[in-house]
This record gives C-alpha cells, sequence and structure tokens, in this order.
C-alpha cells in the first residue's frame, strides 16, 4: 500500500498542475482588474493540500485509495 500511495500522490500532482497554472492566470487578471482574489487563493490552497489529504493515508486497499479522488477540485479521475 505505501507504493500504491505514492503513485496515488503523484497522480494527485499531476492532475492538480494544469489546473494551479490556469489558476494562476485567473489570479493575476483578478488582481490587475481589482476584483477579488479569495476564490481563487482557495481553490488554490485546497489543490495544494489534495496530495496530504489524511484519507490518502488511511486508505485500507486499493480500492479506498482510488475513491479518495476528490473529482470536484482534480477532475475525472484517472482510474476510471
Amino acid at each position: 500500500m505505501a507504493k500504491a500511495r505514492e503513485i496515488h500522490k503523484n497522480n494527485i500532482r499531476r492532475a492538480r498542475k494544469p489546473k494551479l497554472d490556469d489558476l494562476d492566470v485567473e489570479f493575476q487578471r483578478a488582481l490587475e482588474g481589482g476584483t477579488s482574489t479569495t476564490s481563487i487563493v482557495a481553490k488554490k490552497e485546497a489543490l495544494r493540500d489534495a496530495p496530504a489529504d489524511s484519507n490518502i493515508a488511511e486508505a485500507a486497499d486499493e480500492a479506498a485509495l482510488k475513491a479518495q479522488w476528490n473529482t470536484s477540485i482534480l477532475g475525472t479521475s484517472p482510474y476510471n
């Protein structure tokens, strides 16, 4: 399971990279436009925290680990 957890974390990191890049652009545009960046910052923080989710360490088997994929912030699971 230790190896599966690391693979899962790496999958999260790969999935979040383009999302963080897009949010960086959105953040910069918000700054330039003088609009609120609060929601953008919250989304970026959720993406950054995703690999450290306690559910990853608590997953007892492969199915539980795969079910931990948070589609609301990471998008479609790579396990489908």
